[in-house]
């Protein structure tokens, strides 16, 4: 798989990987263009110098490319938040309390989404909440001494790792295969006594988990209040831990719309009037919304083509990144104009 970054001659380089996977006749090879915002800044890094000494700032930045095609997430927080293009203005906010809320929102997409114990590096691991940057370092260091992790118990072991961070860190941080099924899950230890307590109620054990998850598990809790009291816990910590035994290791990005791969390029000749296509938001703007489409010229969706319903400003429907369906309305090859809709989807 290709990774082509959306800078300059981005939809050149396109073109040349559209051409070279035809000549090639592979069908298995496609490309993606991700957003390469902050990959020069990364590439110019003391972290980048650490973990690629060998390569030089533009290679680096092609691996950056690439790790963002294999997990955006794991490789995005290795960049300053300001870096990323997150508007003109940002420069006019007190620069502290920027900072503090791009954190915050960072640490809250990785502690959604949660890391893999074995595999974390110490960016993203920093980005954990409870844990410095000092006992990152010290929990892979820990690891590649040791061998991988097989509990999250284990990692009361790591030097400078205390009773509170454990407390804070533990429910984020995932242990795949390892000898308690539980580890693999967003339950926190503290919570494992009332989730083999239910297992145990309903018929379960916890090795029933590491098989997928227990997918019925949920119809047989018919009165969740009373099990709750039965159990010691809350009605709201009940549903999370039968949401975590129905899907264990569950990736809440797994949900999102897939990226769309291509293997080659159109061209505004190509486009018909009614032709439906899947495209990428890549603006949104007072007026409109422009989609990427796989034409040299990005699409334009107008406020008015939307939605059925009516909104004030695009971005109530829409955010960039978003995968749409859109149907072609007009296409102006003079002007290079694309008029596109996404009502009746």
């Amino acid at each position: 798989m290709l990774s082509i970054g959306n800078g300059t001659a981005s939809k050149e380089t396109e073109i040349f990987a559209a051409e070279v996977i035809a000549e090639c006749g592979k069908s298995d090879l496609a490309y993606m263009v991700v957003n390469e915002a902050g990959a020069s800044i990364y590439s110019a890094s003391k972290l980048a110098a650490e973990e690629l000494p060998e390569l030089d700032l533009t290679l680096r930045s092609a691996v950056s490319i690439a790790r963002r095609l294999q997990d955006p997430l794991a490789e995005l927080v290795k960049i300053d938040p300001k870096s990323i293009g997150i508007g003109q203005y940002q420069h006019d906010m007190p620069q502290k309390r920027l900072g503090e809320a791009l954190d915050g929102v960072v640490e809250d997409c990785v502690n959604s989404v949660g890391a893999d114990l074995n595999t974390a590096s110490p960016a993203l691991l920093s980005r954990i909440a409870g844990l410095s940057s000092t006992v990152c370092k010290n929990i892979v260091a820990y690891r590649e001494e040791n061998g991988k992790f097989e509990s999250r118990s284990e990692l009361k072991k790591v030097p400078k790792l205390g009773p509170k961070a454990f407390e804070q860190c533990a429910g984020f941080l995932r242990v795949a295969d390892g000898k308690e099924a539980l580890d693999n899950t967003a339950v926190h230890p503290e919570s494992y006594k009332a989730a083999k307590a239910l297992l145990k109620l309903l018929g379960y054990t916890s090795k029933d988990i590491s098989g997928g998850g227990i997918k019925g598990i949920r119809d047989k809790v018919q009165d969740k209040k009373a099990i709750a009291e039965e159990l010691g816990i809350g009605v709201p910590t009940l549903e999370d831990i039968l949401q975590e035994l129905t899907q264990p290791g569950r990736d809440p990005r797994e949900s999102l719309p897939q990226p769309q791969l291509r293997t080659d390029v159109m061209g505004m000749e190509d486009l018909r009037e009614g032709m439906e296509l899947t495209g990428t938001v890549r603006n949104v703007i007072d007026f409109g919304a422009f989609v990427d489409i796989g034409v040299h010229q990005d699409g334009l969706v107008h406020i008015s083509q939307i939605s059925d319903k009516f909104i004030k400003h695009p971005s109530e429907a829409l955010k960039v990144g978003d995968i749409v369906k859109v149907k072609v309305l007009a296409v102006d090859v003079a002007k290079k104009r694309i008029s596109l809709t996404m009502k009746g989807f």
